[in-house]
């Protein structure tokens, strides 16, 4: 679904084009940060880091990453 006019559409682009690499990469890091801050707020209380981690990454990048991923990150100590 798009509910965004052409005229608008066209307007961010332009935005979007005047920016520079660094101004392009804070937008996205921010996003991230508040998509993190989201799923991070959403998961049960009482779950252990390993469970968390788990439960985070699979909320994150489910479909996208293979299991064996989802694992190494849960049991990722650093």
């Amino acid at each position: 679904m798009n509910d965004t006019s052409a005229e608008m559409e066209a307007m961010v682009t332009e935005r979007y084009r005047r920016m520079t690499p660094s101004q392009r990469v804070s937008i996205a890091s921010s996003m991230f940060d508040t998509a993190r801050a989201i799923v991070e707020s959403s998961l049960p209380e009482g779950l252990n880091r390993r469970e968390r981690r788990l439960a985070f990454a699979r909320r994150m990048y489910d479909g996208e990453l293979p299991e064996a991923a989802f694992q190494a990150f849960a049991d990722w100590k650093g």
